[in-house]
């Protein structure tokens, strides 16, 4: 997993950077296969925002996050992206959930 972080009207420093890459690192465990993360960190006023892109082969997500402060939404962001990849993952895993009567050749 590659993660790049940008910054828009901030300062990106390298207690930043580790911040979120900690925080990003629990969503390699959902693929085996590896994806892109593009993160952009912007201060507007008293905004505090978080964007990321994750870019994966066929498919592509994009959550947007704020906080009261950059590590909050930072946090936000993370537990939005995790949220989607499972859901994404879980969905596109396991159709049939359950044997059905007809495919277990049992019949009362």
């Amino acid at each position: 997993m590659r993660i790049e972080v940008h910054g828009q009207n901030i300062d990106v420093t390298p207690a930043l950077r580790e911040y979120v890459a900690t925080r990003f690192s629990r969503l390699g465990r959902h693929f085996d296969q590896p994806f892109d993360v593009r993160t952009i960190l912007l201060v507007e006023k008293t905004r505090q925002c978080a964007e990321a892109t994750v870019v994966m082969p066929g498919r592509s997500f994009h959550a947007v996050a704020e906080g009261v402060d950059m590590y909050a939404a930072i946090d936000n962001l993370a537990d939005k992206l995790d949220r989607g990849l499972l859901k994404y993952k879980e969905r596109r895993s396991d159709h049939h959930r359950g044997e059905s009567l007809t495919r277990s050749a049992e019949y009362a």
